[in-house]
């Protein structure tokens, strides 16, 4: 098991085949996606990545989540998740995640928080057919009829079908077929729609029900951090003694 991405939607489009097909994608950015924290059996009892995308201003940052971010040495996220993995796919705090991480053709699931509709009839909500429009129906023809029982148990059930709040709940698709990917820019377009509304942060993994392709990587594309300065400044620093000490060995 390997690590999804956290990505966020920035609006549809569409893409032709060499054959002229047209093809409608959604397009998902990485917004500088990175490894945030690792988590470990010893430590927490199970094995998972947190990532972290896009920007957050400090201020906005709770501290508990900047001290977090300064640890890692990463900069503050706009939104964090967990993926879970197994223990040879961990992969190095700091590392930036690429959009090759998933192969063209790939299907994936993708989750996304679904659009709010606010308050809906039963209609709209759960597709009722309404009730008739003749005769004997007084100005309730979209109204979904009775909900309550006989004197046993003389109670409306828990979970009945009733108007309601719609929407802005948590919602994956399965089976996505991943379209194309634009590394250099960090794009990810899969075929179709994606719930959730433009600029919403939505969760790609490898999908559940499908296999993976045999060329996938493992534990997963990525650029590794940067070395640190100081790291580099005692590199040079070495090398610059082990020079002297040949020229003066030379010129003996």
């Amino acid at each position: 098991m390997r690590s999804g991405l956290i990505a966020q939607k920035l609006g549809m489009t569409r893409i032709f085949n060499e054959d002229g097909t047209l093809i409608p994608v959604t397009v998902l950015g990485l917004q500088n996606c990175q490894v945030v924290a690792q988590r470990t059996v010893d430590k927490d009892g199970y094995t998972a990545l947190q990532l972290g995308a896009g920007a957050a201003k400090v201020k906005n940052t709770p501290k508990a989540q900047r001290g977090q971010f300064a640890f890692a040495k990463v900069e503050p996220k706009r939104h964090v998740g967990e993926f879970r993995v197994s223990e040879q796919n961990l992969i190095e705090v700091g590392s930036s995640m690429l959009a090759d991480h998933f192969k063209e053709g790939q299907l994936v699931d993708v989750t996304g928080t679904s659009i709010g509709k606010g308050f809906a009839g039963a209609m709209k909500r759960h597709n009722f057919s309404g009730l008739r429009a003749t005769h004997g129906v007084s100005i309730s023809h979209r109204s979904h009829g009775s909900t309550g029982n006989s004197q046993d148990p003389g109670k409306v059930f828990k979970g009945k079908k009733m108007a309601g709040h719609m929407g802005d709940e948590r919602v994956t698709t399965q089976n996505v077929e991943v379209v194309k990917t634009d590394v250099e820019r960090g794009l990810i377009m899969v075929k179709g729609s994606v719930p959730g509304s433009k600029g919403g942060w939505i969760r790609v993994q490898d999908a559940v029900k499908k296999p993976s392709p045999k060329d996938v990587a493992f534990p997963g594309s990525f650029k590794a951090p940067e070395v640190k300065v100081e790291a580099k400044k005692e590199v040079k620093t070495a090398e610059k003694a082990v020079a002297n000490e040949a020229a003066e060995g030379g010129e003996e």
